[in-house]
């Protein structure tokens, strides 16, 4: 039995519907930017960047993955990349990032955007030194990586990129530890938080529980990046 599995009767148990957490008006944490249809990434004559694709040793402290490199797109060196994520939950950061990080297995690369934009469901990008369809189909199954400094500032307060949410300890508003956020799921009405703590199994062997809690305001109280802690309305026995 997976650890997932082991978790799930608990994170049922006396859970709240999910209609009733979709029926609540106000949302918390809410992520409603809206990919634009073109973004300039960068200044092609910026003479300061480099021209070309450019091994490199490794990635910055602050990197973070945020799709892959899929396929070319025309002939001209653009590339076709499929985000981890829709817009406001990282995936606009693909957009406003002036430079990425490409990598496979052991290989490497830095690349200056030179543009990007919205296509379909998918981002195609033009890269600096990626010239012609061959260039570009290189490329292909290449993770696509960004700081996280280049991510769009949120405007709202209470916005929050995932990948700024995952690692926080969780506490009920009695004090008690829920554990930390492992990972986040969209359902399509909201996000949920997917909660990891130690738990035991019937043997008495120790294994990983999970929780599963709505990201909405009515349980979600407070978000302290610093402190990194959330605290939520929820019963240590959901």
């Amino acid at each position: 039995m997976s650890a997932r599995d082991s978790g799930s009767d608990e994170a049922r148990k006396a859970k709240p519907e999910q209609s009733e957490v979709a029926a609540e008006v106000a949302t918390f944490g809410a992520f409603v930017r809206k990919p634009g249809t073109r973004r300039v990434a960068a200044n092609v004559a910026d003479e300061a960047q480099p021209g070309v694709i450019e091994p490199v040793e490794s990635l910055p402290d602050d990197a973070i993955e945020v799709g892959a490199v899929v396929d070319a797109y025309g002939l001209k060196g653009w590339v076709k990349v499929v985000p981890h994520a829709n817009a406001g939950r990282g995936g606009d950061a693909i957009l406003a990032a002036k430079r990425w990080w490409l990598v496979k297995g052991a290989d490497r690369q830095s690349a200056r955007c030179v543009q990007s934009k919205v296509h379909s469901d998918t981002i195609v990008a033009r890269l600096c030194g990626c010239d012609d369809r061959d260039a570009a189909l290189a490329l292909r199954g290449h993770t696509v990586h960004v700081s996280r400094s280049d991510f769009p500032k949120l405007a709202d307060a209470d916005e929050f990129y995932w990948v700024d949410l995952i690692g926080l300890d969780v506490v009920n508003e009695a004090g008690v530890a829920l554990g930390h956020v492992a990972d986040m799921i969209d359902n399509g009405a909201h996000s949920i938080m997917r909660i990891e703590y130690p738990a035991t199994a019937k043997d008495g062997k120790p294994i990983t529980g999970e929780r599963l809690i709505p990201f909405v305001g009515v349980y979600v109280k407070t978000v302290d990046q610093t402190a990194k802690k959330i605290v939520v309305d929820w019963d240590a026995d959901y």
